[in-house]
């Protein structure tokens, strides 16, 4: 398996199925292409037919977009259960997983990607206080369904905490306000070694994007 990403301090769509993978042990070779610079898009495009990253490449399949590769490992990886195997929490599961891959605009824009913020403070619009105050009720909900069955949203970690691994980044390095049950929620993510190996390689970059 071959999986393109971009650069791990911006690449909030490369992050979901590259948890996925190292989270789980699955071997995979990591190729970075460094985004937005002379020959990016060229560069992607030799792996990738939409010319955006993430893209998984297992043998002759090939897999773009960062929900549709989380839907292959769960078929390819079935006993690594990245959807809760019980039908309406995977409904669940898979709806806000949905949410957050085509929603939360506000929350984009305003606290984009970026493991060392440059003005990590200040106000949110009523857009973005509306995102934060829906990802959190998400949390809440999924949080207390869970119970004691696991510190993650569906109890064992999946692939609704790969869609929203980003955002737990996010709170964290802009420094939102969180409730205790979604604050231990976060904490969880940003303690997973892989996620800790993520955040280290992406602080060491050398590339720095000025926009």
């Amino acid at each position: 398996m071959r999986l393109i990403i971009g650069n791990k301090r911006y690449s909030s769509w490369s992050l979901r199925p590259w948890l996925a993978l190292a989270h789980h042990d699955i071997p995979f070779e990591e190729i970075l292409i460094p985004l937005y610079r002379d020959g990016s898009k060229e560069a992607i495009l030799r792996h990738s037919p939409s010319g955006k990253v993430p893209t998984l490449i297992d043998g002759e399949t090939t897999v773009w977009d960062s929900l549709a590769i989380l839907e292959y490992l769960a078929e390819r990886f079935p006993d690594l259960a990245l959807w809760p195997r019980d039908p309406a929490r995977r409904a669940l599961a898979r709806s806000i997983s949905a949410e957050m891959h085509s929603g939360f605009i506000g929350l984009r824009n305003e606290l984009p990607m970026d493991l060392d913020p440059p003005d990590p403070g200040g106000a949110h619009s009523d857009a973005t206080e509306a995102d934060i105050a829906r990802v959190t009720a998400i949390w809440r909900q999924c949080r207390e369904a869970a119970g004691t069955e696991g510190a993650f949203l569906f109890g064992a970690f999946g692939a609704a905490d790969c869609m929203y691994a980003p955002v737990a980044v996010r709170f964290d390095r802009y420094g939102v306000p969180l409730d205790p049950v979604c604050r231990a929620y976060a904490d969880e993510i940003l303690g997973l070694p892989a996620m800790r190996r993520w955040v280290e390689a992406g602080m060491a970059e050398p590339w720095v994007l000025t926009f």
